[in-house]
């Protein structure tokens, strides 16, 4: 049974332990590697291609782990910028603080000053707007994601979840505090 350290019996039962696997846990996750989100970012850092809306959407994909379906609702009032951080309402209504980091804020304000005050939408509460309306809709970053994945050849969507929670435990944050990130909906 026990012997030269190591163990050849099962001591855990997932009927009998009561433990239950997340539907969906069982597929393999994969994520961006450090050599595509450099890609990634090279990319969003060309002004000629970028405008500032989208570097903001790259962005806040990669370093929130936000949902797209989060993402276009965020509110103006759902940002603060002393301390840098942004209140996602997640499932159930719970609302997650994440912090921003300085180049996500200096993101954020380009976007507001250069190109959102110049919308004829300047004044609607959300803070990513289209030229059609005072709001964007996914499908607009999803398909400029398509176009941004196939120019650039990276299987961007939606991978930025998962990027961001592997980038997070690589650089040793606790796993405990990763998950709670992760579980916003």
């Amino acid at each position: 049974m026990h012997q030269s350290d190591y163990v050849s019996d099962n001591y855990i039962s997932l009927k009998k332990d009561k433990i239950v696997i997340a539907s969906g846990s069982e597929h393999i996750v994969t994520a961006l590697s450090e050599e595509e989100v450099e890609r990634f970012l090279f990319y969003l850092e060309d002004r000629k291609k970028v405008s500032y809306r989208n570097r903001l959407i790259g962005y806040l994909l990669l370093y929130t782990g936000v949902r797209v379906s989060k993402l276009v609702s965020i509110q103006l009032d759902q940002i603060t910028m002393m301390p840098a951080s942004i209140q996602i309402k997640g499932k159930g209504g719970k609302i997650r603080k994440i912090s921003l980091r300085k180049d996500v804020v200096t993101c954020i304000e380009e976007y507001i000053h250069e190109q959102r005050k110049k919308s004829k939408y300047s004044n609607s509460p959300y803070l990513l707007v289209s030229q059609r309306k005072g709001y964007m809709h996914r499908d607009v970053v999803r398909s400029w994601l398509a176009s941004v994945s196939e120019e650039l050849r990276i299987h961007l969507h939606p991978l930025f979840r998962h990027t961001f929670a592997t980038r997070l435990l690589r650089k040793g944050v606790d796993i405990t505090t990763v998950s709670k990130l992760q579980v916003m909906r």
